[in-house]
């Protein structure tokens, strides 16, 4: 099916551009606060019942987690992926030199956002004296909120397509706006698994549901580390199996080739210490229960 006429650019406030790209982080940000603050405040669903934050903490807590994820999803995207942006700062010359910096022009990466956040977990944790698995479950089950607005953004924009397909939903990531951007169409003109969407569904909604019956229904809070493995275990899985049918973003070693993607080594630390952290949890009784 031919590719929709999407426009990156929802409006232009003057000389300023809003794309659906940075909604979607707005979006992500906005409604992960709100849920973070609904899980704060519902005091049944903790053990002993006490939430790890007060409104406050949460509220400084969320500016943190912001700036990791900007900071870790630009800066791991040119570790991972694009490693010559670093040696651009010293090589380059004029506006190019400080292409990594220019997140407008494309490429974030989740594994790097990750870092980012979960480095800024620790330093807040540390800092306010709270337990840290505690806050990383408080903090998980909102991040598939955000992943599923992110890969909306991805399929609007046309970009981060999946593999050559012959599935009658194939889609052909070429449309006008696109060739007007590039003067060609980067994923040419062939059908291509629509794997965007397939992450919004899998990493987003579904692994969303997962945690929320953890939460709510199964009140899995009260083991600490428990919710934050099973969205560690959950997230890798998912981005493992869809990696097989989207297109690689990095070329791997000849003796890689064919055989791993940098997704699914990067989504391998993810799956085995979100299983550590699942059997430490399920292995403890929940906390204030009695011994």
């Amino acid at each position: 099916m031919p590719f929709p006429e999407f426009d990156p650019v929802l409006i232009s406030i003057g000389p300023f551009p809003l794309r659906w790209y940075a909604l979607a982080y707005i979006a992500g940000l906005g409604l992960g606060w709100w849920y973070a603050s609904k899980l704060a405040k519902t005091i049944s669903i903790w053990s002993p019942g006490r939430p790890p934050v007060t409104q406050t903490q949460l509220d400084d807590l969320v500016l943190w987690i912001a700036l990791g994820v900007i900071l870790g999803g630009r800066l791991g995207y040119a570790l991972f992926y694009k490693p010559s942006l670093y040696a651009q700062l010293f090589t380059g010359e004029g506006w190019s030199r400080l292409e990594l910096f220019q997140m407008w022009s494309g490429g974030m990466s989740f594994h790097g956002g990750l870092i980012g956040v979960t480095l800024a977990i620790v330093w807040f944790a540390n800092r306010q004296k709270i337990n840290l698995l505690s806050l990383g479950d408080l903090v998980a089950p909102v991040v598939p909120i955000g992943l599923f607005f992110g890969r909306m953004a991805n399929f609007i924009n046309g970009e981060l397509w999946g593999r050559e397909t012959t599935v009658p939903w194939g889609v052909r990531f070429c449309n006008q706006t696109i060739y007007n951007t590039y003067g060609f169409c980067p994923a040419g003109d062939v059908p291509r698994h629509p794997s965007q969407l397939y992450e919004a569904g899998l990493e987003g909604l579904l692994l969303f549901v997962i945690l929320t019956l953890g939460v709510w229904k199964m009140k899995l809070l009260t083991k600490p580390g428990y919710i934050t493995g099973l969205f560690l275990l959950g997230y890798g899985l998912s981005r493992a199996v869809l990696e097989t049918v989207r297109e690689p973003d990095t070329h791997m070693p000849d003796a890689l080739q064919g055989m791993v993607t940098m997704g699914m080594l990067l989504s391998l630390p993810m799956i085995l210490l979100g299983g550590w952290l699942i059997w430490r949890a399920w292995s403890r009784p929940p906390v204030g229960a009695n011994s």
